[in-house]
């Protein structure tokens, strides 16, 4: 059966309280991209059961900055709060963007925060029972969005050794795998150069995810985000020059480079990229930390649909 895929609010005002078209289901994620305000005591992400005042909450997501700093998980039934689940660390840091994923499971819910798994929270009230999304709090938001569960695909044989691995082919088992999650139980085999299809283009609350392990001599790495005639985002790792070099190409030409920010990689080490597009910029995390932004040049997001990765590393995991 497929599902609605529900289209993102955008840069919605706080208070926020919006309606989830067709409720949870088990697969499902929901992804927050915004900024947590500086000098905030509190914010909170509410999975509820109604958008009344009062409603049952299956999940209260609450990052607190007085002391002592820690993020509070609880769940509100009839009324009352059960026992609070708090984790004592600060995932947001004041005044900096972030992103919050919340992946639905039989069980629990998985929550990752700027692309690293955070916390496991298992369901008092079922999840069936969800149909709103509210955020409160000292922060803004840039999108909240939707991504339905994927459809079961089987385990494909792998391609003789002879053939290139055709342009989309991605081994899957079952759901893949919300970004920050363990990989797949038999990870699958990446080719470098390795190519993909975007399914669906980019938009507002699309998070890429490309984990993997830097080659010990490595030069460079090249991760492209590309539409048809051309590169909208090309984040370029080099370590011989001691920076990341980010650009657009249109046109068959280059604009002008951003080198500032610094090389969150190093050498023979595993990394995590994750690259969370927004409605004007992209984030990019590198191992759960903020690396770099970059403003649109190609605006056109539902035209870029391909993922490309070049350079000197190892996959281990892409989830586009």
């Amino acid at each position: 059966m497929a599902f609605y895929q529900q289209q993102p609010f955008y840069n919605p005002k706080v208070p926020f309280t919006g309606q989830i078209q067709g409720g949870l289901q088990d697969g499902k994620s929901i992804i927050i991209s915004g900024r947590v305000l500086p000098g905030a005591n509190r914010f909170h992400v509410n999975l509820q059961c109604g958008t009344h005042s009062g409603a049952n909450i299956a999940l209260h997501f609450n990052p607190r900055y007085d002391n002592p700093v820690c993020v509070v998980h609880n769940s509100l039934q009839n009324g009352s709060w059960g026992s609070e689940e708090r984790k004592y660390e600060s995932p947001f840091p004041q005044g900096q963007t972030f992103t919050l994923q919340i992946l639905v499971e039989q069980g629990l819910y998985k929550i990752s925060t700027n692309g690293r798994h955070f916390m496991d929270y298992r369901h008092r009230i079922p999840y069936s029972q969800v149909n709103a999304i509210s955020v409160g709090g000292m922060v803004e938001l840039n999108s909240v969005a939707f991504q339905n569960p994927a459809p079961y695909v089987p385990a494909q044989p792998a391609f003789p050794s002879y053939m290139a691995p055709q342009v989309g082919f991605q081994p899957q088992y079952g759901v893949p795998p919300a970004c920050g999650f363990p990989a797949y139980p038999s990870a699958p085999n990446y080719t470098i150069p390795y190519k993909t299809v975007i399914n669906g283009g980019l938009h507002p609350g699309k998070n890429i995810v490309i984990s993997g392990v830097v080659n010990p001599s490595a030069n460079r790495l090249t991760f492209n985000l590309r539409y048809r005639s051309g590169i909208a985002f090309h984040y370029n790792p080099r370590f011989d020059e001691n920076v990341v070099v980010r650009n657009t190409n249109q046109m068959e030409r280059w604009g002008p480079e951003e080198r500032f920010g610094g090389l969150p990689f190093q050498r023979g080490q595993p990394f995590q990229v994750t690259i969370s597009c927004n409605p004007h910029h992209y984030n990019v995390f590198v191992n759960g930390q903020q690396a770099h932004t970059y403003k649109h040049r190609y605006t056109q997001l539902n035209d870029i649909d391909i993922l490309e990765i070049t350079g000197d590393l190892q996959l281990t995991l892409v989830q586009a």
